[in-house]
């Protein structure tokens, strides 16, 4: 997966309570990574996700979190995480992200997070409002309509 992919960027520094007794970083941190970047891509978009989930009642769930490693992120390396829509489906947003080292074109890691737009009363799923639909596929224009 190449930079190229990415339209947003999310700017990180590894922490030293981000590593393990390897010296990278402890996989589990890769998550949340992602879920920051998502939530920041949002912020971009200027989509005030926590307003829209009290006004409505609904807001989304993590369904599936996937992360591929290609290589190691080290104490203090620079990086940013990339964030796209992949598909935005009637109930439910796929997201895919890479992982890049300042300076470095091919990702050291990978991951996929699908969310499911959920009523909170019911824990069913409802679609995606049409806000959300229309905001996400302004920035993503290569998505299908």
């Amino acid at each position: 997966m190449n930079r190229s992919t990415f339209r947003f960027f999310h700017p990180y520094r590894v922490r030293y309570s981000e590593i393990d007794g390897q010296g990278v970083v402890y996989n589990a941190h890769y998550l949340t990574f992602f879920d920051v970047s998502i939530h920041e891509y949002f912020r971009a978009l200027n989509h005030e996700r926590y307003s829209d989930a009290k006004r409505t009642g609904c807001d989304f769930h993590v369904v599936k979190a996937s992360v591929e490693f290609r290589g190691p992120l080290h104490f203090d390396d620079p990086f940013r995480v990339g964030v796209k829509v992949a598909r935005i489906g009637r109930s439910s947003v796929a997201f895919v992200l890479g992982v890049f080292r300042d300076g470095e074109d091919e990702a050291s890691a990978m991951g996929e997070v699908i969310w499911a737009y959920t009523d909170q009363a019911t824990r069913k799923s409802v679609p995606v409002t049409d806000e959300t639909r229309a905001i996400l596929l302004a920035a993503e224009p290569d998505l299908p309509r």
